[in-house]
Formats: C-alpha cells, sequence, structure tokens
C-alpha cells in the first residue's frame, strides 16, 4: 500500500468528520474533567448532573476547528518534508501542529469558553445567552478569555501527541513492510500518542481551565494560576481530572485518527479530492 498525500479539501473532509465524532461521542467526560478543574470544585459546579451541558457550542465548533487544524497540518507537511531529509521529518511534524493549533484556536477558544461555561454553571443558559454574557462584560475579548493559556497548552500537546503518532506509524510501517499503516492501525498508535500527551500535559489544562472560568479582570498569568492551584491542593490540584482527561483523549484520540485516515483514504480513493 503506498502512502496518500492529502489535498487541502481531502483534509477539510477528513478533519471535520473526524472532530465532530470524537467531541460529539466524548463530550460527558470532557464535562466530568472541567467539573474536576473548576475552582468551585466538582459537586458545586454539577456532579454528574446534567453532563451534556455545553454539547450545542460543542457540536457547531468540532468540525472547523479540527478542519482548520488539519488543513494547516497537512499543507505545512505537504511543503516542509520535501525541504528537509528524512531523519529530519519531525521538524516538520512539531511545527506543522504547531501552526494548526495557533490557526484552530481561533474558533476554538470561543467554542471552549461557552462551553465550559455551560457545564459549570448550575444555571441552565444557552450558548447564545452566555455568549452574550461574555461580550456584554467585556467585549469581543470575553470570548477570547484564556486564549494566551489554551495555545500555550495545546502547541505542547500537539508536538507532543503528533510527533508520537507519526513516529509510532512510521515504526509499525517498518515492521509490516508497507509505507502506509491502515486506519485500524492508526486509530492505535493515536490512541497511544493521545494518552501520553494528555497526562504530561494536564497541569496546563487546569491553568486554561481556571482562566476560562474566571470572572472578569479575575485571573493572572499561567503560572500564577498554576502556582495558586498548587498553594491550594498541591499537586493533585495540578493534576486535577487527569483520569477523565487520560480516558477522553486515549480514546478520542483511537477514534479521531482513526476516523481521519479511514474518511482520508476513503475520500482519495473516491476521487473526490
Amino acid at each position: 500500500m503506498t502512502a496518500i498525500e492529502p489535498t487541502f479539501l481531502v483534509s477539510l473532509a477528513s478533519g471535520g468528520a473526524a472532530g465532530t465524532a470524537v467531541d460529539i461521542a466524548l463530550f460527558p467526560l470532557d464535562t466530568l474533567k472541567t467539573r474536576l478543574q473548576s475552582h468551585a470544585g466538582f459537586w458545586k459546579s454539577g456532579g454528574f448532573r446534567g453532563i451534556y451541558s455545553g454539547v450545542g457550542p460543542a457540536a457547531l465548533g468540532s468540525a472547523p476547528n479540527a478542519a482548520v487544524f488539519f488543513c494547516t497540518y497537512d499543507t505545512v507537511k505537504r511543503f516542509g518534508l520535501p525541504l528537509l531529509p528524512p531523519q529530519h521529518a519531525f521538524l516538520v511534524h512539531m511545527a506543522a501542529a504547531s501552526l494548526g493549533e495557533l490557526a484552530a484556536c481561533v474558533v476554538r477558544v470561543p467554542v471552549e469558553v461557552v462551553k465550559q461555561r455551560r457545564q459549570t454553571t448550575a444555571r441552565h443558559l444557552s450558548a447564545l445567552t452566555v455568549a452574550r454574557e461574555a461580550v456584554r462584560k467585556d467585549g469581543v475579548r470575553g470570548l477570547y478569555r484564556g486564549f494566551g493559556s489554551t495555545v500555550a497548552r495545546e502547541i505542547p500537546f500537539s508536538v507532543i501527541q503528533f510527533s508520537l503518532w507519526e513516529a509510532f506509524k512510521k515504526e509499525l510501517a517498518a515492521i509490516k513492510g508497507v509505507e502506509h499503516v491502515d486506519p485500524g492501525i492508526t486509530s492505535l498508535c493515536g490512541a497511544l500518542a493521545g494518552g501520553i500527551s494528555a497526562a504530561v500535559t494536564t497541569p496546563l489544562d487546569v491553568a486554561k481551565t481556571r482562566i476560562m472560568l474566571s470572572d472578569s479582570g479575575n485571573h493572572g498569568s499561567i503560572s500564577k494560576v498554576l502556582k495558586t492551584v498548587y498553594s491550594e491542593k498541591g499537586v493533585r490540584g495540578l493534576f486535577a481530572g487527569i483520569v477523565p482527561r487520560v480516558m477522553w483523549i486515549s480514546i478520542g484520540g483511537a477514534v479521531f485518527f482513526g476516523i481521519y485516515d479511514f474518511t482520508r483514504v476513503t475520500v482519495t480513493n473516491l476521487g473526490l479530492s
């Protein structure tokens, strides 16, 4: 089987399908993780009640978010890989993941702000009402609260995840003697890479969640938030929500990369690219 290099339209379709499938299917785990990381605490933030609160904005934002990421990621790979020798391909993967996350965060952050506030509020507010409240308090900046902390979380996460994913695929392809592994193997590689990346970057996720849920003007830098969390709850606080986060992203990685690769191969073979 020969490797198939995704075109822009293939990346758009594959990324959108993968993102939507993961965000909808695994939304309850994301809700539990967010409530565990909330300053108010798990039970005051809703406990196990209403675990699909905020699924609306997540569903609307998942496809464009993932599509923007993969269009950027695959485009950087397509132009960057021929410029470097194979042993330095990891540098292209790291750069592609970083630029992909930076572009995707323009879509992701407003969705995350609205979603997480719905996940942790006792009031049954619509996504539109939550968005309007954020804009009323802080203007458009209110929808981008935590943009810096999100980028600071997502870039290290994606650099680790995609570098591992590409490395795992390469090693398994070499073992099997093929150029490109099938979607099932891609899915397994995604689960392993996602779980490792999720565990390592949990403190950054805690900081991002605290900043997004904070009141107007009542949040600090990532380092300040992490110091506050550590002083309140120690190391345990820095890794709050690690179990649902690792479960969510490991399962999500399997679904995400499996569907991405399956859609990519299918669309390409149908000649729709």
